[in-house]
């Protein structure tokens, strides 16, 4: 004779462990991460375009007499001071690192 089927209770079934989650801890670390990451990368792209403006003003700035006095000057100022502020930014960044 065949033994007779049971039903199990709902509260006696063993559930499949389940992977931990990361604590609220944890999980603020890894944000602050990728924000630095990203921070980091958005430091990068303004030096890499201060240095272009140093690119375009020191061609302006040469240009000679197809370009007015002021605006030479003006460009030729902004080369130095673009190029000053990129190495700055460099600095910086690199002494966090």
């Amino acid at each position: 004779m065949s033994t007779p089927l049971r039903i199990a209770k709902t509260d006696t079934l063993v559930q499949a462990p389940m992977t931990a989650a990361p604590s609220l801890a944890q999980r603020v670390q890894q944000l602050q991460a990728e924000a630095r990451r990203v921070a980091h990368d958005h430091v990068e792209l303004l030096r890499a375009n201060l240095m272009q403006t140093r690119q375009l003003a020191s061609e302006i700035a040469a240009g000679g007499d197809a370009y007015p006095v002021g605006v030479r000057e003006l460009a030729r100022r902004l080369a130095e001071e673009s190029a000053a502020e990129a190495q700055t930014l460099q600095a910086i960044v690199e002494r966090r690192a």
